[in-house]
């Protein structure tokens, strides 16, 4: 990896070759169009972008560290970008130049204490992966190891040597990149770029920790321990350090190797919407998610399945767990909401959701924003990504600039932890585009968006149930403790304060009036559900009125009041 010893001579690489695009997008993109040569801008477009994505290929696999991360972000965006230029990143998936493996050994064996023949019974000296951050080896525990840990053959995640220093003049570059492009006030009013590169730093050192990465994975699988279509690596703690991590080896089918998927008798493209399936629980269901889920760290795992088993007769096995993301309970809901909009076309109700989220401020004033993304769900809403492919370009081209437009008008932002979530969605729609060109995003969302609503309904229907029960049992205590308080009246024993009897007795009488209420649901609940048999209409008509008196016996408390000893 070059300029490990010349950080400076790294740094103003990385500078001199943002400044010189950024520059060359500033003259075709906005001084170009102002003096009516928009087109002759347009034309050169796919030829300057191939250009740069070669030159950015170039670069990071020579100097490695996070320029990898970013490569491999745009390689993964088969859904947006042209063929061409993902074409041109795709290799840094896996074609990273490895270290020598006299520098790996002497790093492990510091970090280990011991020498490399006496942790394991062997190590293979050609690496298996060679990612931007560590390298990967095959190995062996020896016998005592093994039956301690239940499993034998392992793999061995080394960092790269010096990879720490690498990493700070990354950021360094990064901070610096961030601070010239937040002067630009399109990019200032809709984004904090340097809010964005600090959340990617502090992702970045955890994911060089690879004590923090086998936490990680021990908390993956225990979170789809009971998914049968998921599976995880178990992790050798006594050969594990902060740099060093010992894991069992789950080597499989590569999940982009599409040859290899068909010859083991597995469709990809039933891998694609399993596989969309899968990061959707991850994202909107578990809140903790993969946020790296690029094609070298995805296996797909033939397993045989006991005799009836309709399920797919493979796993998904992740492995890498160095980037993982968490979605805070709020934002979760927030993003169900979302996918449950999106999936059923309500541009009314996305707008909302994508407030809620935290992508619009509040002051964003979507009326335009309705009307377009009416416009997109008509248009293009169902398409696949090979029906897209098929758009007559200049379509897009004119919905796009149309579309982007209104978007710069409005005062959006990325709320914390987004970055991530982001990330994982575009490897995941990329993926599944790799997999399957007639992939269809609405086919994976619209069954998920219909399991939420469920999910949903069934919440709201159990907490009803816990306030009618909690009701129930206010109805069945009452004839006692009203006992008690005539028994007490009887003796003499009621001490009486006028202001908080007063509000005791009001009290009572709501509660009495929503007993009342309780008792009438019920009979009429009872009693329609008895009567639908014979007479199905007055059954119906009977269940249905009995709503009103369960919503005033649920809800009657919360209008009257309450004081402040309640």
């Amino acid at each position: 990896m070059a300029d490990v010893a010349n950080p400076r001579a790294r740094y103003r690489r990385i500078l001199r070759f943002a400044g010189r695009y950024m520059v060359q997008a500033w003259w075709f993109e906005l001084v170009l169009p102002r003096f009516g040569l928009g087109a002759l801008a347009a034309r050169g477009r796919t030829r300057r972008l191939r250009t740069i994505a070669r030159r950015f290929h170039v670069l990071a696999v020579q100097y490695g560290g996070l320029m990898i991360k970013v490569g491999q972000f745009l390689s993964s965006r088969l859904d947006v970008l042209p063929p061409e230029i993902t074409k041109e990143l795709e290799g840094l998936q896996d074609e990273v130049p490895p270290v020598a493996f006299p520098a790996i050994r002497e790093l492990a064996e510091i970090e280990l204490g011991v020498p490399l023949s006496r942790a394991f019974e062997w190590v293979d000296e050609t690496p298996v992966a060679a990612a931007s951050l560590g390298q990967a080896h095959r190995a062996r525990l020896t016998p005592a190891d093994a039956l301690e840990t239940g499993f034998a053959d392992v793999v061995i995640k080394v960092q790269r040597p010096g990879i720490e220093a690498i990493v700070d003049v990354d950021l360094a570059a990064l901070r610096r990149v961030a601070g010239w492009l937040s002067r630009v006030k399109i990019v200032r009013d809709h984004v904090d770029l340097p809010q964005l590169v600090e959340e990617f730093a502090h992702t970045s050192r955890e994911e060089i920790d690879y004590l923090h990465e086998a936490q990680n994975a021990e908390r993956f699988a225990a979170d789809v321990a009971g998914d049968a279509r998921v599976a995880a690596p178990e992790i050798a703690w006594e050969r594990t350090t902060r740099r060093v991590l010992t894991l069992q080896d789950v080597t499989a089918i590569k999940i982009n190797d599409i040859e290899g998927l068909r010859a083991a008798g597995i469709d990809p493209a039933a891998v694609a919407v399993e596989f969309a399936d899968v990061m959707f629980d991850q994202l909107f269901q578990r809140g903790f998610f993969h946020a790296d889920p690029h094609p070298g760290n995805i296996f797909v795992t033939p397993v045989v399945r006991p005799a009836g088993d309709t399920r797919h007769p493979w796993t998904l096995t992740f492995i890498d767990f160095g980037m993982m993301g968490e979605v805070p309970d709020t934002l979760r809901h927030s993003l169900q909401q979302l996918v449950i909009a999106v999936a059923s076309r309500n541009t009314g109700q996305m707008i909302d959701s994508i407030r809620a989220v935290g992508v619009l401020l509040p002051s964003a004033d979507t009326i335009e924003l309705e009307r377009a993304m009416t416009a997109l769900f008509a248009r293009f809403g169902g398409m696949g990504f090979a029906e897209l492919q098929k758009v007559d370009p200049r379509e897009f081209r004119d919905f796009a600039k149309e579309f982007g437009d209104v978007v710069r008008s409005l005062p959006f932002q990325l709320p914390e932890n987004f970055l991530l979530i982001i990330r994982a969605v575009s490897l995941t729609s990329g993926m599944c585009s790799s997999l399957d060109p007639s992939f269809n995003v609405w086919d994976a969302v619209e069954p998920y968006a219909d399991r939420l609503l469920r999910d949903e309904r069934g919440n709201v229907g159990r907490a009803v149930v816990r306030e009618a029960t909690s009701m129930a049992g206010v109805v069945a205590r009452l004839p006692r403790r009203l006992d008690d308080m005539v028994t007490r009246i009887e003796d003499g024993r009621l001490v009486a304060d006028v202001p908080k009897l007063d509000r005791w007795l009001k009290r009572l009488e709501r509660m009495g009036r929503r007993v009342v209420s309780a008792v009438l649901f019920a009979g009429l609940l009872i009693s329609g559900s008895v009567l639908r048999a014979e007479d199905l209409t007055i059954g119906t008509v009977l269940m249905i009125a009995s709503l009103l008196p369960l919503l005033h016996a649920l809800f009657a408390g919360f209008s009257g009041g309450r004081g402040p000893h309640d």
